[in-house]
């Protein structure tokens, strides 16, 4: 039986001589199975990333269901401090308005009494009126009886001897009326002051019994807003008393669900844990599907593959050349082509960087990438990584200026930016002849196109630089 030994990763894998057509249909089964497993890889890191997700919701969840616990207990705290107070306050506002209501009865008791006696001061000016008529009266008779005194005393004379003792009467008579006039005129004199002290007190008692007046009624307003304020201080304190029962049942509760979150929680974790260690053990089955490809592939017996096999490598070939003449001509010093600095564009969304290399690879690669891109219609991209990922210059498809719209960036500006995924490190890093990968390339807004990429290493002088990817559909 004749064997053929072929290189595959720099192995040599003796095989027996079989017919091509099985090899074919193993190639095509491998092929499929990779496409459908990385279709379940990437399902399934979605499920993992949503778990993930999940996973921090119901813990934060429960964190602030925890916190509300605690807030809670503080509330009730402060509700029963409120309650106490609302409470001492609704008592003291009652007390207060007893207090007002008695002041105010109080107030009014002295305002009927200053009215009352507005009153009396009244009657006492009348009564002065009539003291000083009399007296008037009075004074009017002792200036008659002064007249006869007078008149009796030229009688007397006139009569001579026998007069005399009528004399000394009408002396006595002309004596008592000049003290009647005297008495008199003290009496209008007092009776005057009087009258004028009675007027004063008469006019500020009738002040007084205006602003009585308005005390009455301030006292009533007063006493209304007292007893409003009380009403309001036994409703506010009831409605404390209502939030406190209310506060107690949402504690209650919070306390009665905690437990459950607690669980799922739990269960969450332990869901995500799966998913992750189920993601990454798919991701394996993909290494496995893929080497499988690649063996196939490799036996030179699957001819749509080995036409991209042959390109990528002979590209990878050609750019490595042109590195070369680069250092060569003292373009670019090795330090700077093997940098693994980058510099981010400011405002760029995604995120695009800058390597001290980009330039000449801007000026070098656009010829290569341009024409394998052309060079069949299943080719969806071409363009060169180094062994972090980065991707400086792309075809001219994928490199068009940035908008304002991240998700059209995603898509139409997919040059200078670094692909840290599994597929672009492994291009990168992958010092195989060729790497032949199956993976879900994400398009931008949700959207992702399954396909193969193809990947050849770029040696420079001896030195690995990074790779060549080629992705292409399998059944376009």
């Amino acid at each position: 039986m004749k064997h053929v030994a072929v290189m595959i990763e720099n192995q040599a894998f003796p095989i027996p001589d079989a017919s091509k057509q099985g090899l074919d249909d193993i190639a095509r089964a491998a092929a499929e199975l990779g496409f459908k497993i990385v279709d379940v890889a990437g399902f399934l890191a979605d499920v993992d990333m949503m778990a993930g997700q999940q996973k921090q919701s119901i813990e934060a969840l429960t964190r602030q269901s925890q916190h509300v616990l605690a807030s809670n207990a503080t509330v009730l705290t402060t509700l029963h401090d409120l309650m106490s107070r609302a409470q001492t306050n609704a008592q003291s506002a009652k007390a207060t308005a007893d207090q007002v209501e008695t002041n105010a009865q109080q107030a009014q008791g002295i305002a009927q009494w200053v009215n009352a006696l507005a009153d009396q001061m009244a009657q006492m000016t009348d009564t002065l009126r009539n003291i000083h008529k009399s007296n008037e009266q009075i004074a009017s008779i002792a200036a008659q009886v002064n007249i006869l005194a007078v008149n009796a005393k030229i009688e007397a004379a006139r009569a001579g001897d026998a007069g005399r003792g009528f004399a000394v009467v009408a002396a006595a008579i002309n004596e008592l009326s000049a003290k009647t006039t005297k008495t008199a005129e003290n009496i209008f004199s007092d009776v005057d002051a009087l009258t004028r002290t009675v007027g004063t007190l008469n006019s500020q008692s009738a002040d007084v019994a205006t602003e009585a007046g308005r005390v009455i009624e301030s006292s009533v307003a007063i006493t209304t807003a007292s007893q409003d304020l009380a009403e309001r201080a036994a409703k506010n304190a009831h409605a404390t008393r209502q939030i406190k029962t209310e506060a107690e049942t949402v504690g209650a509760l919070v306390s009665d669900f905690l437990p459950a979150f607690e669980s799922i929680s739990g269960c969450a974790a332990k869901t995500a844990t799966g998913v992750h260690h189920v993601s990454q053990q798919t991701n394996g089955m993909i290494d496995l599907s893929e080497r499988m490809v690649q063996l196939t592939v490799g036996l030179g017996v699957v001819s749509g593959d080995r036409q991209f096999i042959e390109r990528v490598q002979s590209d990878a070939r050609q750019i490595a050349k042109r590195f070369e003449h680069a250092l060569d001509t003292q373009l670019i010093t090795e330090a700077a082509l093997f940098s693994e600095t980058y510099h981010v564009i400011p405002g760029s969304n995604p995120q695009q960087v800058m390597a001290p290399f980009t330039r000449l690879t801007d000026s070098i690669l656009p010829e290569i990438l341009e024409a394998a891109l052309t060079s069949d219609a299943r080719v969806v991209f071409c363009a060169a990584v180094d062994q972090r990922g980065y991707l400086p210059t792309h075809n001219k498809c994928f490199s068009h200026p940035q908008s304002d719209d991240p998700v059209w960036n995603m898509a139409h500006c997919r040059n200078r930016r670094i692909f840290d995924d599994r597929v672009g490190l492994k291009a990168g890093q992958s010092t195989a002849p060729f790497l032949l990968q199956v993976y879900r390339r994400d398009m931008g807004g949700g959207q992702f196109a399954l396909m193969k990429d193809l990947s050849a290493p770029i040696v420079v002088n001896g030195r690995h630089w990074g790779g060549l990817r080629m992705a292409y559909l399998a059944d376009a």
